[in-house]
């Protein structure tokens, strides 16, 4: 686990461990985190594919201004990470590439 467990100026973090799914796998999380939080420290970085070129995302800003790090809980696709708090038993998938918003050389429609 990549945590920090003891913090120069926090102390001591310790929190309930419960436990939630990324693509079926069993994860561990700590109560309280964000699904990107639980994610990082269980090294898991890439969590969807950019619409245009296939190339890997995940989390960037971690404050929900870029949208980057969205992923399915629970069956509800577009969720971001960084701003969702992870449950006991979740479901989280990594979304795969996404419909192209626009097509080539223009805007759809």
């Amino acid at each position: 686990m990549n945590r920090i467990t003891d913090h120069p100026v926090l102390g001591r973090t310790e929190k309930k461990c419960i436990e939630f799914f990324l693509d079926d796998t069993k994860m561990s999380a700590r109560s309280g985190e964000t699904i990107a939080a639980a994610l990082l420290a269980n090294n898991i970085r890439t969590l969807r594919y950019h619409e245009a070129s296939g190339s890997p995302r995940g989390i960037y800003c971690n404050i929900g201004h870029c949208f980057e790090c969205r992923v399915e809980v629970d069956g509800k696709t577009g969720v971001r990470a960084c701003m969702t708090e992870v449950c006991s038993g979740m479901r989280v998938y990594r979304q795969q590439q996404l419909p192209r918003p626009f097509q080539e050389g223009g805007r759809e429609g």
